[in-house]
Parts: C-alpha cells; sequence; structure tokens
C-alpha cells in the first residue's frame, strides 16, 4: 500500500512539473509576442490600444452604436498577414458564428458596430497558438484588416 501512495505522489510532481514548464513557455512566448507587436506598432506608426488578454487593435472606423456579442453571425471582410506582411488569407464576404472563430477575433470584432473596421494585432495565445495552421507558422502574432459589413444576433 506504501509503494501505491508513493508512486501516486511520484506522479503528482511529475504532472505539477510539467505543468509549471508549461506556463513559463506560456509567459515567454506572450513577452515575446509582446515586444513584436510593439515594434510593429512603432514602425507602423499606429495608434494602438490593448487590452488585458494582450490583443491589440486600432479602430479605423467605429461604426453603428450597435455591436455584436458572442453569440453573433458575422459577415465580414478581411485580410490577415503575418508581421512580415506576408498575406495568408482574404475574404471579401465571410460569415460566422463569432463564438467558432480565434480568441482576437471574438474579442476585437465586437469593439466596433456595423460598417466599422478595425485592425487587429492577435498574440499567437489568441490566434493558433503552437500549432502551425495551414502557411501560419506555430507562434505567429496574426494581423488582421477587418470590415464588418454586417450582424445578427
Amino acid at each position: 500500500m506504501r509503494k501505491i501512495w508513493m508512486l501516486i505522489i511520484i506522479g503528482l510532481l511529475i504532472i505539477s512539473a510539467s505543468s509549471c514548464k508549461k506556463d513559463e513557455d506560456s509567459n515567454e512566448q506572450a513577452e515575446a509576442d509582446k515586444a513584436l507587436i510593439e515594434e510593429y506598432i512603432s514602425d507602423n506608426q499606429l495608434n494602438a490600444q490593448s487590452t488585458s488578454s494582450g490583443l491589440y487593435y486600432v479602430i479605423l472606423k467605429t461604426g453603428s452604436g450597435e455591436h455584436p456579442t458572442i453569440y453573433s453571425t458575422v459577415t465580414v471582410a478581411y485580410k490577415g498577414y503575418l508581421l512580415n506582411g506576408d498575406l495568408f488569407d482574404e475574404n471579401l464576404a465571410f460569415t460566422s458564428r463569432l463564438s467558432s472563430l480565434i480568441n482576437g477575433w471574438k474579442e476585437g470584432i465586437p469593439l466596433i458596430g456595423r460598417g466599422g473596421k478595425i485592425k487587429l494585432l492577435v498574440p499567437s495565445a489568441l490566434g493558433y497558438g503552437s500549432q502551425q495552421q495551414g502557411n501560419i507558422p506555430a507562434n505567429s502574432v496574426l494581423v488582421f484588416d477587418i470590415t464588418l459589413y454586417d450582424f445578427t444576433n
């Protein structure tokens, strides 16, 4: 019985140690992303604001007074590119439930109303994280220019 308890304790210590390592890696990535975003903002002379999650944004046009919620279905036009300017995706009329999209969009799109335009600078944790997604490398900061055409709640 004593051996079983010892194995359980060792197992819990190993799990705890690996969890701490993941947290350290996440914090390091968040700091690296923040530095890259701030450099991009400076180089491009943007007047960006940030949220507590690390999302940076520039509202180019506020749009109407009513804003979408996480439960809305949104129709947008967007261009997505990497910090080096490489375009990875664009769509002139994309419709989806906001709740199905990356966290950076879930947080950023509700900042504007119908007809609004926003530039989102999305740290990797709010994008695709440590997973490569098509031609988007792992741990990439993403830049999106988004126009919110319409939404339904």
